[in-house]
């Protein structure tokens, strides 16, 4: 095991026990009103030991969410609820990030409080199904924003950032990734768009950069990142060729900002990753999904990467940190409690030494 996995490292103005992540992981735990559940702050906190939790994708406003039981971040139930889960950490000595998630087209109207379809770039449905409270149903066409709901959805950003903070939670990572409202502005598939939002590759980042400038502006962008997932297709998005030069044009601009961090999640094209790596002059966070346990550390041996990011691992080992320096065996996912439920497959998981007793 690489050694500097578990040295201290600066993250914006923090500083970090290790270098490795929680990744942001949907759990649809929610209340109906997007609080937190009551089980948040313990999932959290028993997870603490980890050089940074980035929290699950949190709706900044009504017309952000797309799944059922998702968290906001916008009303002062949503703070009172986040100051729990972000004191519990604390107490632990963690750090914690609440992911900014505006789904965009990825909605279905029975899955938000006011039953409106989603928005997004264009009127472009994904062509993709979504699980609802009357089970899974095609996701309709969204609703196309005009410039002006854009720039007011760029102030809903700013506005569930600066509420984050209310909230006690170190900062905010931006969800660009994942077919999102961030990532639909990025790809042709789903922004057909004539205006200062479309067409050129300047045009679809806009909405990107400016939704990161407002919040760094607002919050301060130590305490302000974003996460990109280059090259990944999926729900009917595909940045065409023109792909990786929109990242170039993009993590340049984004670099200028001086964000806590950049997380990248990696699609496979090694070449525009070292071309990105060379363009941040800030802390980098990769994701590898599937990485198998004897390539844990390797992107931060080979310099790739300042903080590695890991998801079902943490999910289902507490004490991931612990298990990786005592090289002991780790608990297996159970697929079957990812979204929603109780507390089962969310809290139970054992830590090392009641695994052992038992």
């Amino acid at each position: 095991m690489n050694q500097k996995l578990f040295e201290p490292v600066q993250l914006g103005r923090y500083t970090l026990s290790n270098r490795l992540v929680m990744a942001p992981m949907t759990r649809s735990r929610a209340k109906a009103d997007g609080t937190p559940g009551d089980l948040a702050a313990d999932y959290y906190r028993q997870r603490a030991s980890i050089g940074l939790i980035v929290t699950e994708g949190t709706q900044p406003s009504a017309d952000g969410q797309g799944y059922i039981t998702t968290p906001g971040i916008y009303t002062d139930a949503h703070v009172a609820g986040w100051k729990q889960v972000a004191a519990a950490v604390h107490d632990k000595g963690g750090r914690i990030f609440i992911q900014l998630m505006h789904a965009g087209r990825m909605s279905h109207p029975d899955n938000t409080p006011h039953h409106r379809p989603g928005v997004a770039p264009s009127a472009i449905a994904p062509g993709a199904p979504m699980f609802t409270a009357k089970g899974m149903q095609a996701i309709p066409e969204p609703r196309a924003l005009t410039t002006r709901e854009i720039h007011r959805t760029v102030e809903d950003f700013r506005f569930a950032a600066g509420r984050a903070i209310e909230a006690g939670a170190d900062g905010v990572e931006i969800h660009g990734a994942n077919a999102y409202l961030v990532h639909q502005f990025l790809a042709p598939s789903a922004n057909t768009r004539t205006d200062a939002y479309g067409g050129s590759i300047p045009n679809r980042a806009r909405f990107a950069v400016e939704v990161t400038a407002a919040i760094a502006a607002e919050i301060g962008a130590h305490r302000t990142a974003i996460r990109l997932s280059p090259g990944m297709k999926l729900w009917g998005i595909d940045e065409g060729p023109e792909g990786p030069d929109l990242y170039r044009h993009l993590v340049g601009e984004l670099d200028a900002l001086g964000l806590a961090y950049l997380h990248i999640a990696q699609q496979g094209d090694e070449a525009l990753l070292a071309d990105l790596r060379k363009l941040w002059n800030g802390a980098l966070v990769l994701n590898r999904s599937g990485r198998p346990r004897d390539r844990i550390g390797a992107d931060v041996a080979a310099g790739l990467a300042d903080l590695e990011s890991y998801g079902q691992f943490v999910l289902a080992n507490p004490d991931f940190v612990a298990r990786l320096k005592a090289g002991a065996p780790m608990n297996a996912a159970d697929r079957s409690t990812f979204f929603g439920g109780t507390a089962k497959g969310y809290t139970d998981y054992p830590a090392l030494h009641e695994a052992l007793a038992a």
